[in-house]
């Protein structure tokens, strides 16, 4: 029987509405696992549920955080190593940590926060607005991501979404996978580009998890244009971004 989820978010964020081109000392997290194919539980396609959740979690450029999973390159560490805080310091990331949502990542140094209505927090590339790094927490009745799907359904899902949209030129998931945070919560992370009319090729990082009946989504957006690709460097420093994204710790 297809797992059945009740939920609503109590309102329609506009920074998912009206945000256009805009893309973020540490604690570490296990490696995720990839999944390389679907799995085999039943999952209803149909349910209003399910499409509100995934329409929120999927948005244009208009709509900055999606949900996406990227693939993990970086050997883990346990929460304050000294491993961590070093790999921190050479890619020149700084802590950001929000007590009164809940969560927190690291952050480019180079990146400036900026005000956006609707999103939680915005980090921006200066002077290169479309690069950036947001986080929108919003409320829900969901648990745990699980009780909604399989990571590989919800990045099916969000490509369907995508691939929907007027200004969606492609779409294309990366890979796909499901980690650990803090005292073992459930994290999906998903890595897609996206050619589209308003801004050209965007690779998308993203993760998201629920806590205290809270969706958190982080979506890391870099341009990845053929005359001006992502490189590797720059892609090592937007992974450890993304796996930071965690639940603050208690104070």
């Amino acid at each position: 029987m297809a797992l059945q989820v009740s939920f609503s978010f109590t309102n329609h964020n506009p920074y998912w509405q009206n945000h256009t081109s805009k893309s973020f000392p540490s604690i570490s997290l296990p490696k995720a696992s990839f999944l390389k194919q679907k799995q085999s539980q039943p999952q209803n396609a149909n349910d209003p549920n399910k499409e509100t959740l995934v329409q929120s979690l999927c948005s244009s450029k208009r709509r900055q955080l999606n949900l996406s999973i990227v693939a993990l390159l970086i050997n883990g560490s346990l929460p304050n190593s000294s491993n961590n805080i070093i790999l921190a310091q050479e890619l020149e990331l700084a802590r950001y940590t929000d007590y009164k949502e809940g969560f927190t990542l690291l952050t480019p140094s180079s990146y400036v926060k900026v005000d956006k209505a609707g999103a939680t927090v915005l980090f921006e590339e200066v002077n290169k607005g479309s690069n950036n790094i947001g986080v929108v927490v919003n409320p829900v009745r969901l648990t745990s991501l699980g009780e909604f799907g399989s990571p590989q359904f919800v990045a099916d899902k969000l490509i369907q979404a995508e691939k929907k949209k007027e200004s969606t030129k492609g779409a294309e998931v990366i890979s796909v996978a499901e980690r650990s945070g803090h005292g073992g919560l459930q994290v999906y992370e998903f890595e897609y580009k996206v050619d589209s009319t308003r801004g050209g090729m965007k690779r998308i990082f993203s993760a998201a998890f629920v806590s205290s009946k809270k969706l958190y989504l982080l979506n890391i957006t870099r341009s990845d244009k053929p005359e001006s690709p992502l490189d590797s460097h720059t892609r090592t420093i937007l992974e450890e971004v993304l796996h930071s994204f965690d639940v603050a710790p208690v104070t």
